[in-house]
């Protein structure tokens, strides 16, 4: 009976002992929030450079993290978003657990205006640049609107005066705008550089975002190189030829581009977090010239491309 006793108390002393050293290597799991601007991705893991410190910080991803946007003039509701929306140069801010270096996500939260921000420069595109070439054209006028005036009346003397305020206002206006490019622009070369690993085009018949079986093909073997490689990502960018409107053409490219990221993830089985969010790209970046009929017919394609971050694949 004794003997029954020691055992049952050494047993109750050792299952102690475990739920302490369970309890001790929980706790070293903190809940940590932090902020800042995605440098790259590399498969489950987000590179992320931390607004305060600028320190270079792992934020993992798993299938139970939440990518959302919030909404309203409170922020108090959510909308929720694919980690595909997790892109270079988007700015947000990670809730979960870990360390101030590596932190595995439960949720993470972005403004729609960064995300916005990030996808122009993801496209390669830059919207002050149009703003600008705007402004340069209305100061062309403006001045020859003063030239004209001081051949006039007075009452247009008058009107060249207004065209010369007009002017400065643009001109300041067009500094502010080069600072907003060379901003946006020392963003874009801060990101992370990739290798090229394989690729593909998919081609389309006009107005049709179906993939052929022949590209439905190259698509699987594409898929079936990536999965091979570590930290690998699918960059996915749509086209479209000159024919039609140029909204109805930027549309069209995002359906074909999304058609393509269906087919790898449905057909393919390529797990979605290792899909770069496709990119729209309407008419611009032609393959080849669109005034003819085989022009036309090779840029109406994706572009699809593996690409692995020359830091991982450095150590590959």
């Amino acid at each position: 009976m004794k003997q029954n006793r020691k055992r049952m108390v050494a047993s109750t002393a050792m299952l102690c002992f475990l739920c302490a050293g369970l309890a001790l290597g929980a706790s070293d799991g903190k809940k940590v929030k932090v902020n800042g601007l995605i440098t790259g991705r590399d498969g489950e893991n987000v590179m992320l450079r931390s607004t305060k410190d600028s320190s270079n910080i792992v934020v993992v991803l798993t299938d139970d993290t939440k990518v959302q946007q919030p909404k309203g003039l409170l922020k108090l509701r959510h909308a929720e978003h694919s980690v595909t929306a997790l892109i270079p140069g988007l700015k947000i801010e990670v809730e979960g657990t870990g360390t101030d270096a590596r932190v595995v996500a439960k949720s993470i939260s972005f403004d729609k205006d960064d995300l916005r921000l990030a996808e122009t420069i993801q496209a390669g595109l830059a919207p002050t640049q149009e703003q600008q070439a705007t402004n340069t054209a209305n100061i062309a006028d403006n001045k020859a609107g003063v030239e004209a005036n001081k051949a006039g009346i007075a009452a247009n003397q008058q009107q060249g005066a207004a065209n010369a305020a007009g002017v400065a206002a643009n001109q300041q206006q067009i500094a502010a705008n080069q600072q907003d490019i060379q901003a946006t622009t020392q963003r874009f070369s801060e990101l992370s550089e990739y290798d090229t690993k394989a690729k593909a085009t998919v081609y389309f018949a006009s107005g049709s975002t179906k993939i052929s079986e022949s590209d439905q093909a190259a698509l699987a073997l594409l898929a079936q190189g990536a999965v091979g490689l570590t930290g690998y990502l699918i960059q996915v960018k749509g086209y479209a030829d000159s024919s039609g409107n140029a909204a109805m053409n930027q549309e069209l490219s995002m359906d074909r581009a999304q058609a393509v990221v269906a087919y790898l993830l449905q057909t393919c089985h390529i797990p979605i977090r290792h899909i770069v969010a496709p990119g729209a790209m309407g008419e611009s970046n032609p393959a080849a010239p669109n005034e003819t009929a085989d022009g036309r017919a090779e840029n109406r394609r994706v572009d699809v491309k593996v690409i692995v971050n020359k830091g991982v694949a450095g150590g590959m």
